[in-house]
């Protein structure tokens, strides 16, 4: 079993695989690979963590907090550009795993690649349905309590759950349905919806920086880093690296191009300008509106669902621009929904294809050319999770299997090039700041996904020994 574990694919048989069995469509070009990183970066993050992470975590000093994050997002960009270049394939850090590290890291990888993607699109639906519900409140339009939040949340300490009363998060299932179909239907045109939402939301974020800087209050950054309250990641430095590790979530986007290798035109050159070029734009935007959203409002007042609206409601001068900045949120959040639905297809097309999961998430819609087993899946489950559990519960789940999958990628290239020790080590240490319950998660999501794999992938994997003609073990191969 150890042999198989080890178990590795050559960048040869990838580059053949690619060549001889694309059932996807190639029709995304540099630009519009570029938009689909900023699509799935800049949604939640701006809109809804950045009022968690100041209130809970960092305070005034978000902005160093989201610095922190970039420059770990900067090491973990090179990487992906490395190996998006190298091995254009679906898959993203699954595919790169199972390139370098074997069968066994990238079960794990893939693994906790859904953890990332299917959580995400079901975090940022909770939060898309926070400011949805705010902007028909504000056109008079009532939702609900019962219907409009999540029947679970957190007890009275990290490890236990409690009921609120509440029905379901309709608003949220209702997004999730409307994404997956878009998704379901093709590539392409889930591409120019993409570039429509990302125009708007990113001219909303503008419209916020430029009118929101006349209204700031210079007395909400003192102190700047407010003093630890004796409990780490309660403010203080342990607060910025804390909140540095919830808001990591705010940076998954870029990752997502990888997945969409396979559907690139020219990946070898577009796949790297569309990593880095999306991870830059948005790493600026988010600390330009992380300073003016904590300069207009105390950071004690941010821990709500949807700061930015909080902020505009704030200051009468700024009501106009309420609804245009909900609609930038709304529109926002559903581009990155949107970009995490394609994601997660591509992986479960990928680890189908390899025998690693039934072979039905692999199936290939006739017309469309999209993965549509493994979009309908990730559609419902999205909606099922969005519908009945909290945003601050989901946002840490995220981020840890975002974390796992980066510091594997970083790892894959010190495989293969034997250089840069250095780069995995700032997402060690967001990991560790993300607190216990959340570790205790993710070993109980890898323990179900180790079940997973006993019980289908390994017997199934297509590089088992009986189901292939040899079993590549690093430089050996076993016959």
């Amino acid at each position: 079993m150890s042999r198989q574990l080890l178990a590795t694919k050559s960048i040869a048989e990838l580059h053949e695989q690619e060549a001889s069995g694309n059932q996807l469509r190639r029709a995304l070009t540099a630009t519009q690979l570029t938009l689909l990183g900023i699509g799935g970066i800049i949604g939640t993050g701006i809109f809804v963590l950045t009022g968690v992470a100041a209130a809970n975590n960092a305070g005034p000093a978000l902005p160093l907090s989201f610095i922190v994050a970039g420059i770990g997002c900067t090491f973990a960009g090179l990487c992906y550009a490395e190996f998006a270049a190298m091995i254009p394939v679906s898959g993203s850090a699954y595919s790169y795993s199972y390139a370098t590290l074997g069968e066994g890291v990238a079960w794990f990888i893939g693994w906790n690649l859904v953890l990332e993607y299917l959580f995400a699109v079901a975090t940022v639906s909770v939060g898309w349905s926070g400011y949805a519900i705010s902007l028909l409140e504000q056109l008079h339009i009532h939702i609900p309590a019962a219907l409009a939040n999540a029947p679970i949340d957190q007890g009275a300490d990290a490890l236990h759950l409690r009921l609120t009363g509440a029905i379901i998060n309709l608003p949220a299932i209702l997004i999730v349905a409307v994404i997956a179909t878009i998704c379901y239907i093709g590539i392409k045109q889930s591409a120019v919806f993409n570039s429509v939402i990302v125009t708007i939301k990113v001219t909303v974020i503008v419209l916020f920086i430029l009118f929101g800087v006349s209204y700031i209050n210079s007395a909400n950054w003192h102190p700047f880093v407010p003093p630890n309250t004796g409990s780490w990641g309660v403010y203080g430095v342990s607060g910025i690296l804390a909140a540095s590790g919830v808001i990591f979530f705010a940076y998954i986007g870029f990752d997502a191009i990888s997945t969409a290798a396979q559907e690139s035109k020219n990946p070898q050159r577009d796949m790297p300008i569309g990593i880095l070029a999306s991870l830059i734009i948005c790493t600026v935007l988010y600390v330009i509106v992380s300073a003016v959203l904590t300069g207009m409002v105390s950071y004690t007042e941010l821990n709500v669902a949807a700061p930015v609206a909080l902020a505009l409601d704030k200051y009468p001068g700024l009501h106009w621009l309420g609804i245009p900045v909900k609609l930038g949120a709304v529109a926002g959040m559903t581009s990155v929904m949107l970009v995490m639905t394609i994601a997660q297809a591509r992986i479960f097309f990928a680890m189908a294809r390899d025998g690693l999961l039934p072979q039905f998430f692999g199936r290939v819609h006739p017309r469309f050319r999209t993965p549509s087993t493994g979009t309908l899946v990730t559609g419902v489950s999205a909606a099922l999770i969005g519908g009945l559990f909290p945003v601050g519960l989901l946002g840490h789940l995220v981020s840890i299997g975002t974390l796992a999958a980066f510091v594997t990628v970083c790892l894959g290239v010190l495989v293969l090039r034997r250089t840069r020790p250095d780069l995995p080590r700032p997402f060690r240490l967001m990991m560790v700041s993300l607190g216990l319950a959340t570790w205790v998660r993710l070993a109980v999501w890898s323990v179900i996904g180790l079940l997973v794999y006993v019980g289908y992938g390994y017997r199934h994997s297509k590089l088992r020994p009986s189901a292939a003609g040899s079993v590549s073990v690093g430089a050996a191969t076993t016959r």
